[in-house]
């Protein structure tokens, strides 16, 4: 039965994926909500009654005419490339309200150069690093430095462009693709020094000068067990981190978020939106590895199912510069597992049955699945979904989870086993 809703609003969610899956369906439990529509959308988030658009994130003038013509009080931008193409810029140059950085603004993530240039500017912690567009310079710096040595191509990549490399010569290799082999089509590296510790992700809602943090999530980027295997756009995550001392994400949020939003500004690149920095905890104190412009997937997944206030309104209030009142669950730990096709990130097969959508205490997020002939979901991309649940500890939302992965039919599927084990050590 539907619940009865007090208000009208619409409001538009641009992207496909689990993460544009998560924010939709959140939004959408607002009563002062009447409708959430996705573009393009997938044909599993329809199961939460999220009206899809056939719409490509590239036709922004068109999204543009939607959201006049559906009357739409505002829209969130989810995915990394259309920020670096610039749709929040065309929405608010034609009046619209819209949630998300400018072109300029998203370049902490489209251009890894750029973000470092700004925290060296502006002291944000680090590491030390070198960018490069010839290949013989890079490779005489690499083997100057030895390895493990990171390398990053410039720009956008979906979580493939980085290598951490165990050898000098794998890095060279990795160089080589980027700067010779045009495997990214990028033209520029940055090599940076390998840093030792645990990883977490910190995000913070902004807009302008004022900040609101989120929970703190952990990710796991690697295709298997044990973190071995190429990386991903990430295989799961949970929040908040449990063993993660208050006082790391207060350094954190006074050494990293703050300076990066006040020199933003600084830069005449006042940011609103999503700002996700990707985290490492070292003996020197937290530093960055990488800035996002966007809530990163699958984190968006487990962090946003903590929030007990009114998304809806929360981020209508952001957009109004008034302060808006974000409550977080305060005990417990969210937890997801991402469902992947078999050779992800690799070539993989499409059209493979998808399992039926979970109930209960176990929220299924869809990603890469599209509806067959007969209406039942089928794989369409790499990531296909996602099982998230809430628990009072890591070990006991792990249970719930592979439990009903262990009785879904995952043929032609595969999925780690060991999402959140770094929490039990």
């Amino acid at each position: 039965m539907k619940k009865e809703r007090d208000l009208t609003l619409k409001l538009l969610v641009i992207g496909s994926g689990g993460r544009e899956h998560a924010i939709a369906k959140k939004l959408l439990e607002s009563p002062e909500v009447e409708t959430v529509y996705a573009a393009p959308g997938n044909a599993g988030m329809t199961l939460d009654g999220i009206e899809t658009v056939a719409l490509a994130i590239t036709q922004h003038a068109e999204l543009i005419d939607f959201a006049s013509t559906h009357d739409i009080d505002f829209t969130f931008v989810g995915p990394d490339d259309a920020l670096a193409a610039g749709i929040v810029d065309d929405f608010e140059a034609a009046g619209k309200r819209v949630f998300g950085p400018t072109k300029l603004a998203a370049e902490l993530e489209w251009s890894k150069d750029f973000a470092k240039q700004i925290m060296n500017k502006y002291q944000v912690p680090t590491a030390a690093h070198a960018t490069f567009s010839e290949f013989s310079e890079a490779e005489s710096y690499i083997r100057s430095k030895g390895a493990p040595i990171v390398i990053k191509a410039d720009g956008l990549a979906l979580g493939k462009g980085v290598v951490v490399a165990e050898t000098v010569a794998e890095a060279v290799d990795f160089t080589r693709d980027v700067l010779e082999n045009d495997k990214f089509g990028k033209s520029r590296v940055i090599v940076e020094d390998f840093l030792a510790g645990e990883e977490f992700s910190l995000f913070a809602f902004v807009k302008g000068d004022k900040f609101y943090m989120m929970p703190t999530a952990q990710d796991h980027k690697r295709a298997f067990d044990g973190d071995k295997g190429p990386n991903t756009g990430g295989m799961g995550a949970y929040s908040p981190v449990p063993h993660l001392p208050e006082s790391v994400v207060t350094t954190a949020v006074e050494t990293i978020i703050k300076p990066v939003v006040n020199g933003m500004i600084a830069e005449n690149r006042p940011y609103t939106g999503i700002l996700y920095a990707g985290l490492i905890l070292t003996a020197d104190g937290p530093k960055v590895i990488e800035f996002n412009a966007r809530f990163g997937d699958p984190e968006t997944q487990v962090i946003l199912p903590r929030l007990t206030s009114d998304f809806a309104l929360n981020m209508r209030d952001l957009l109004a510069d008034q302060a808006p009142d974000f409550t977080w669950l305060d005990s417990g730990v969210t937890l997801g597992v991402v469902v992947a096709s078999d050779g992800y990130p690799g070539d993989y097969a499409k059209d493979v049955p998808v399992p039926e959508k979970t109930s209960g205490d176990i929220t299924t997020y869809y990603a890469g699945v599209k509806a067959d002939k007969t209406g039942h979901l089928v794989t369409n991309g790499g990531r296909v979904y996602l099982l998230e649940a809430t628990a009072d500890s890591v070990t006991s939302a792990q249970n719930i989870i592979y439990k009903k992965l262990q009785a879904q039919d995952t043929t032609g599927l595969f999925y780690r086993r060991d999402i959140g084990d770094k929490a039990n050590v």
